[in-house]
Formats: structure tokens, sequence, C-alpha cells
């Protein structure tokens, strides 16, 4: 039997880089996740992401030329014809990057360059949890709130790898919350992980009683703190997330009248354990019932909202799904 044709999907976040050898197929071969140092030079930096796309390649018994090509995924704003990286908020100096061709130069193969939330949403609908559907909005929970559309198969990129932005839709117009890059009121503020502690500290700061004071005397709140005091019966926390929940289920709303997708996930880091825990399950119900309250009834009720299921491999995978379909069309031409 010849060997499946093999994909490198690489993905570039601000404080890390995660790397995979994945089969035309979607299996993933073998992979690797190194932290980024951002704070070396830009040139340093992407001498360490290569270097593990290599060790990568030498672990899986592969040299480049045997990979058919290259996904290339990192956030920012993106000149896809020309494969540059315009700008990058979490990644500083690496603004007008040419990183398609550096990927190109530095490995051998075709490379493609794609935005990371979009990435990560071609890999749940390729092999992930939307393998299944032809249409798919995909949320990414995080310090910040992303987000990313398949449409018909087809990732929704835009003319600057910025569609799929839903976490920077505004949700309150007059008096929003203030935004450092200028998009107040945006969804992300309210829903992201900073939005979440901030309104903590708030409700704590108006006298709710709640174990997560004692928390916040010692240290910084985060995420994990509110999510563990929520599993430990505390209502304030639980009040909390399930406002979260409420946030984005509004922002699904917003992206059901305007593309009506088959499918919404919801991954990244702030999921809340997911369907594995009790809290991440009244999460996700909480979503679907702000969706069926405001949302046109067909597709309140039809359209199929849920968890991802690849995790942080979501980026890795779907950088090398691009790859894979970038190489198929080349060859058609």
């Amino acid at each position: 039997m010849d060997a499946p044709d093999c994909f490198l999907g690489i993905d570039i976040g601000g404080s890390s880089v995660k790397v995979g050898v994945v089969t035309s197929e979607g299996t993933v071969l073998t992979h690797r996740h190194s932290p980024l140092a951002v704070v070396q030079t830009r040139d340093a930096a992407l001498d360490q992401v290569f270097e593990d796309a290599h060790i990568c390649l030498r672990t899986a018994g592969l040299t480049p030329s045997e990979v058919r090509g290259v996904g290339i995924a990192a956030p920012g704003t993106m000149d896809l014809e020309a494969g540059v990286l315009l700008q990058a908020v979490n990644l500083p100096g690496w603004e007008d990057l040419p990183l398609r061709r550096i990927a190109e130069e530095r490995l051998g193969r075709p490379a493609v360059l794609v935005n990371d939330a979009n990435a990560a949403a071609y890999g749940e609908y390729w092999v992930g949890a939307a393998r299944d559907a032809r249409s798919l909005m995909f949320w990414t929970l995080g310090t910040g709130v992303g987000g990313g559309i398949v449409i018909n198969g087809e990732l929704l990129q835009g003319a600057h790898g910025h569609a799929g932005e839903c976490g920077h839709m505004i949700i309150q117009c007059d008096g929003g919350l203030r935004s450092e890059h200028g998009i107040h009121g945006a969804l992300e503020l309210y829903a992201g992980a900073r939005g979440l502690v901030r309104r903590c500290e708030e409700a704590l700061r108006s006298g709710r009683v709640s174990r997560l004071r004692e928390i916040a005397e010692r240290q910084t709140l985060t995420p994990l703190d509110i999510a563990a005091e929520a599993e430990s019966g505390d209502e304030l926390a639980l009040e909390l997330i399930l406002d979260t929940a409420r946030y984005i289920g509004i922002g699904t709303v917003n992206v059901l009248h305007m593309l009506n997708p088959e499918m919404v996930l919801i991954g990244g880091a702030m999921t809340f354990g997911q369907g594995a825990s009790p809290v991440g399950r009244q999460f996700l119900e909480r979503v679907r019932e702000t969706v069926r309250e405001r949302a046109f009834p067909i597709p309140a009720t039809r359209t199929r909202i849920d968890f991802a299921a690849l995790g942080n491999a979501a980026g890795y995978i779907g950088a090398a799904g691009c790859a894979r379909r970038h190489v198929e069309r080349a060859r058609l031409r």
C-alpha cells in the first residue's frame, strides 16, 4: 500500500507554537507543542518555529521533501494573496512579514498562510465536530473571542484574513466597554477571559458574597479560579459563567441571522470543562437557550450548537488541511 500524502501544519500563537504532520485524511502522525518566547527577536522566534517543524518531521520519519505542502497559521491581519502577515498584536515586531515566502524557503515546499482562528475552524470542519456539516461558525474563547466561518465547504477569509472575527462585533453601541483597539462595546470585552475577570471584580467590589473574594485577596483572579468555584457550588462564579454564555448566545444569534450556518461550535481555552463538567454543560445549554429566545424560529431550533472536538490541535490540523486544499487546487489549474 502506498504511503499517504502528508502535510505539515504550523500554528503560531502569542505564547506557543504547535506543529503537526497530518495525512491527507486528517490523521495526525506526530505533533509538537512548545512555548514561544516572543520577547526574543523576531528572527530568533522564527528560527524556533522552523526548528520545531524540522523536529516534528524527523519524529515522523520524514524529510521536508516528503510532505506535499505546509500550512502556517498565525494571528492578525494578512495579505493572503501575497502571503504577508501585515499586523499581529500579540507578535510584536512581526509587521509586514512575508511569512509564506519564509516558510517556503525554510522548508522547500509550497506553503499557504491562514489566520489562526480560521485554521482552527477549518480543522473542525475537516475532521472535527463539524465533519458532517456543510457550513460552520466556530467560536474560540480565550483571552479574547475569535472565530472562523466555513460556508458550503469554503473557508470564509475575506480580503485581509479578518472574516470570522465575530468577537469584535459590537453588541453595545452607546456606553459600551472601552477597547484598546478602538472597537468599543465589542463582544469579546464582555465574553473573553479578561471580560469575565473584570465582571467578577466588579461584583466583588459591589459587595457580592463569594469564596472568590478570598482568592482575589491573595492573587490575581483567573477564569480557572472562577470555574473551580462554580464547580464547588459558588453562586456568583456560576452566575458569571452563565452570563458569559448569554453573551456568546447573543453573538451566535447575530451570526445565524447573517449567515445561517448549519452548525455552531464553541472551542478555545475557556470552555469550562465542556461536556465532561456540569458547569460546561450548563454553559452550553445557556448558549442554546439564548439562541432559542432571540433568533428566528427555524434557525433557532435547527442549528446545531455544540462544543468543538479537536482542542488545541485544531489550529495545526486546520493549517495542514488548508495546505492540502491549496496543493490540490494548484494541481487542477
